[in-house]
């Protein structure tokens, strides 16, 4: 069974072979490949063939174009600081000072613009290399965390909340949501899968669930729509303690969720696995952290209680909870691998 197949069985709910595996291993992949962070974020071609290679020598199931969360960003006009050894920020100077400055947010073209360009060009080169084998997941931004790198996100939750400002914040979420949109056609034209959106803002973590659902709710369930139109699966992604999965599955009605920690509305594993099990796929939820600080044996038996938690029946990828830490080798994520393969196996 190819991984495409694996996990396409996966996400309509029916046992494959054995649980997918997908520790998020991009941001080790540029070492592996011997070149600097900074060269494997803006060399689209060198930073596919280190994701390939990664994929390949780990036994990985998903090729995820996770690069950094300034993608989006940069284009809209944000400067970005690459490093030879970590991930590009934003600069610390914001795009957007003040209330006033958001008419500085414009329409763009992600085909023509420099990093989105690129990451539709890397999506048609995965597809084309590797597409009959492996699912391709373009990963994108939600608006909302696009504008808060541009305005920086305390003063983004401030202006949400100043009554005055709301409806300024929320046509800018609306603009960055067209532009989203034509991004999505161009990754689904260029051969993605399915498309995944960081949906950062819907956590209990940044803000209220209402909240998320007033301002970046519409959007979001637009370009859910949107894509689904198309004929392209839905996939979120968001690390933030109390990911609001039932906001989220009204909204964008997902085929998958990648969380690192559980919504406020289940207290285990096993009740997220009877309450949205059937709903959608659930991708995680080793945390990067907890792998700085792990042994071997810790870690085989935090698998295995998920695996127990959520395997039966399919609709469970194993996966970390966000990105696999830069700074280690990939011992995790081999062990990851290999107990999704034997103990993840099904039928036995």
């Amino acid at each position: 069974m190819t991984p495409l197949e694996r996990v396409t069985k996966t996400l309509h709910h029916e046992e494959a072979d054995h649980v997918p595996a997908y520790p998020l291993c991009n941001s080790i992949s540029w070492k592996n490949y011997g070149i600097g962070y900074d060269e494997w974020s803006t060399d689209y071609i060198k930073c596919a063939e280190a994701i390939i290679k990664e994929t390949e020598d780990l036994q990985l199931d998903v090729i995820c174009t996770l690069i950094d969360l300034s993608v989006e960003a940069a284009d809209f006009g944000m400067k970005v600081n690459y490093f030879p050894d970590k991930a590009a920020t934003p600069d610390t100077e914001r795009f957007i000072k003040n209330i006033d400055e958001y008419d500085k947010i414009q329409c763009i073209n992600p085909r023509e613009t420099p990093r989105m360009s690129n990451m539709i060009k890397m999506t048609q080169y995965l597809a084309e290399k590797k597409g009959k084998e492996y699912p391709i997941i373009p990963f994108v931004f939600g608006p909302m965390g696009i504008l808060s790198m541009l305005t920086g996100l305390e003063y983004l939750l401030v202006d949400c909340m100043k009554r005055k400002n709301r409806d300024t914040v929320k046509k800018a979420i609306n603009l960055i949501g067209d532009v989203l949109i034509d991004y999505s056609d161009a990754l689904i034209d260029a051969g993605a899968h399915t498309i995944m959106f960081d949906t950062l803002f819907s956590s209990k973590t940044i803000m209220r669930a209402n909240m998320w659902d007033e301002f970046e709710g519409p959007s979001m369930q637009r370009i859910a729509e949107h894509v689904h139109a198309r004929g392209c699966m839905v996939m979120i992604h968001n690390c933030g303690d109390g990911i609001y999965f039932k906001e989220q599955i009204d909204r964008m009605h997902p085929e998958a969720i990648s969380m690192l920690y559980l919504p406020p509305d289940c207290s285990s594993m096993q009740e997220l696995k009877e309450t949205y099990g059937s709903v959608t796929t659930i991708i995680g939820h080793i945390d990067p952290g907890f792998l700085m600080v792990a042994d071997e044996d810790h870690l085989r038996a935090l698998c295995r209680e998920q695996l127990d938690a959520y395997k039966k029946d399919g609709g469970f990828i194993l996966a970390t909870g966000c990105e696999y830490p830069a700074n280690l080798d990939d011992t995790f994520a081999r062990i990851m691998v290999e107990e999704a393969q034997t103990y993840g196996k099904y039928g036995i």
